[in-house]
């Protein structure tokens, strides 16, 4: 670790603060919501799944030292200070989002993605299928496998090679949430804007194609959709008849189809007010053409989108895509309440009916919140192609150089550092939060980590000590002030 002194710190990367989570406006609603939510599931004998309750119970937990902290001591003045633990949960906690976003884009960038143009395919699916994507997962996986042959085989095509002659890649990252916080299960696809093809010389080259034009797109989501179709009607989860066509969950029990089925489709999942729509706040919707969607086709309820791309010399750009496609569920800076209570949530752009804020009731919020917890051991990041953790052309094309295709770099002959090359906590936020736990916050010299404290006794001892010298402030007990909409608060 590098020593930092007054005079060689960045001016720009200051020390550490704790998060102080329990002051924020999302932290006190699920406080004080939460235990309603789930009494009034279980008394309609929907008992939440252990997945959930423990989403929710360690979110509460997360950044607070009353469940555990790290000392942290300067090397040079021996002033200390305590860093909470996180929950590391993947649902809706922002500050663990947050970090995992950092890490993700950061691995993404310097272990995977090569020097190469890099295009966003963006698929998105009818409410049917979002719904069956989030309560059966394996089905998802494999339809994400119809979707990455069709796409990767109109690229090698494009470019005039045939599957056996040429190759390419992509890195997916499966998104659950919506603008509105509705459950919205979608592909963000990182694919090589080109492929891998050998020249007369019998060395392999990376040959970039042209972009894809609107009929492309629109060839592209009928052959998915249709085979996406199929797919479904083989397994006997989709039923047609001369006019329709419906899912077929027949014999399925979860105590959250009532959850996720209004979230997937904005309506209220719980209260007097269930199954009508999400209160909404419209402006009136611009007449301006929105050039974000000048690259998209439409079928079926299905759409794809494929109009951001970013060139090899753009590493910074690809990292703020990356960024993007990984980003934590909920925005703590667009949350607010009304004066009568409820919870308002901003959109991060208007849609094109002008809506610019959802209002939820507070149990229904927390359903919302619920919606978007996945299933444990469903990996939200794959790998196709010359990306996959079993091709053997992933150590001659990614900037780490691991895999099977390079023998030198087997785990016997790393060493401890090596094989532990992911980015460390400290360094997550000093990429994503420009903070840096490692500089004493009184005389900015080098800051180690002296004890792992978990003993309860402990803890309240150490906490005891530093409230009564004043040192740790007050907790608040009530929810912050309400604030009002830009224009007229209209549920108040």
């Amino acid at each position: 670790m590098l020593h930092a002194t007054t005079r060689d710190r960045s001016p720009l990367r200051p020390p550490y603060q704790r998060h102080r989570p329990e002051q924020t406006l999302l932290y006190q609603i699920v406080e004080q919501h939460y235990p309603e939510f789930r009494d009034v599931m279980a008394a309609q004998g929907k008992f939440l799944p252990i997945h959930v309750q423990q989403e929710f119970s360690e979110y509460l937990k997360c950044g607070r030292l009353e469940h555990g902290f790290l000392r942290v001591q300067c090397t040079e003045c021996h002033h200390e200070h305590l860093v909470a633990f996180s929950c590391k949960k993947r649902g809706f906690c922002p500050s663990c989002g947050a970090r995992r976003m950092a890490e993700s884009a950061a691995l993404l960038v310097d272990e995977v993605l090569p020097e190469h143009p890099i295009r966003q395919w963006v698929l998105s699916f009818p409410f049917q299928l979002r719904f069956l994507f989030a309560s059966r997962p394996e089905l998802m996986g494999r339809v994400l496998a119809i979707v990455y042959r069709a796409i990767a085989t109109h690229l090698i095509n494009k470019a005039g090679f045939t599957r056996k002659t040429a190759r390419t890649g992509a890195v997916t990252l499966i998104q659950r949430f919506g603008s509105a916080l509705n459950l919205n299960v979608h592909f963000h696809m990182l694919f090589l804007d080109g492929v891998y093809a050998e020249n007369k010389y019998s060395k392999t080259q990376f040959q970039q194609t042209i972009a894809p034009n609107q009929q492309d797109l629109t060839d592209l989501v009928h052959a998915i959709s249709h085979r996406v179709a199929g797919f479904l009607e083989r397994q006997g989860i989709l039923e047609r008849d001369e006019e329709n066509s419906y899912l077929n969950l027949e014999g399925e029990e979860d105590p959250m189809q009532q959850v996720l089925g209004c979230s997937v489709s904005y309506r209220i999942a719980i209260g007097p007010q269930q199954g009508r729509k999400v209160f909404t706040l419209q402006a009136l919707p611009s007449w301006e053409e929105d050039d974000r969607f000048a690259q998209v086709a439409k079928e079926s309820g299905f759409s794809l989108h494929a109009g951001v791309a970013a060139q090899r010399w753009e590493r910074q750009k690809l990292e703020r895509l990356c960024r993007y496609v990984t980003r934590p569920a909920i925005s703590e800076k667009r949350l607010s309440m009304t004066s009568s209570g409820n919870i308002r949530y901003k959109l991060k752009t208007p849609y094109s009916d002008g809506t610019t804020h959802v209002i939820f009731e507070p149990l229904d919020f927390i359903g919302k919140l619920a919606a978007l917890v996945p299933k444990p051991r469903v990996n939200l990041t794959r790998f196709h192609g010359v990306f996959a953790p079993n091709s053997k052309h992933r150590s001659h094309v990614t900037p780490a150089r691991r895999g099977k295709g390079n023998p030198s770099q087997s785990q016997d002959d790393k060493t401890p550092e090596q094989r532990h090359k992911a980015m460390t906590w400290a360094q997550r936020l000093k990429r994503v939060f420009n903070i840096d736990v490692s500089i004493c916050p009184k005389c900015e010299g080098e800051a180690k980590v002296i004890a792992c404290i978990e003993d309860q006794q402990v803890i309240d001892k150490i906490l005891k000590h530093l409230q009564a010298k004043g040192e740790l402030p007050p907790q608040p007990d009530l929810l912050p002030a309400t604030r009002a909409s830009p224009d007229v608060d209209w549920f108040a």
